[in-house]
């Protein structure tokens, strides 16, 4: 199983963690991505389909302190919050600026 943080624009920020098999992981994040934004992933889905496909995902809610490490990150609510990302969706390719030197120094070597 893989864990997937939710970052969602809730008051309570809770930011979730649910599990994924690694099939449902696959979909969210194709291509090595390790971000996604709901409205792309539904974009790719269909409404409907990304509705029934999230739906088991949503039953499987993890501890931030039981998950062994948090291997996907699903954004929602991004119209308002506006995040910006890396267009590969890829943690690693962060620009420099937004990050400090230990990060550059560790991102760099998994590009």
């Amino acid at each position: 199983m893989k864990n997937i943080l939710i970052k969602d624009g809730a008051r309570n920020a809770t930011f979730s963690v649910f599990q994924a098999t690694e099939d449902e992981y696959a979909i969210i994040f194709p291509n090595g991505q390790d971000m996604e934004k709901i409205e792309d992933l539904i974009e790719r889905l269909g409404d409907d389909e990304a509705g029934r496909f999230l739906a088991p995902l949503w039953d499987r809610p993890i501890l931030k302190r039981d998950a062994m490490g948090i291997h996907g990150t699903l954004f929602f609510d991004n119209e308002r919050t506006q995040r910006i990302i890396p267009p590969s969706k890829r943690e690693i390719d962060w620009e420099d600026s937004s990050i400090n030197q230990a990060q550059r120094n560790l991102f760099s070597r998994y590009r």
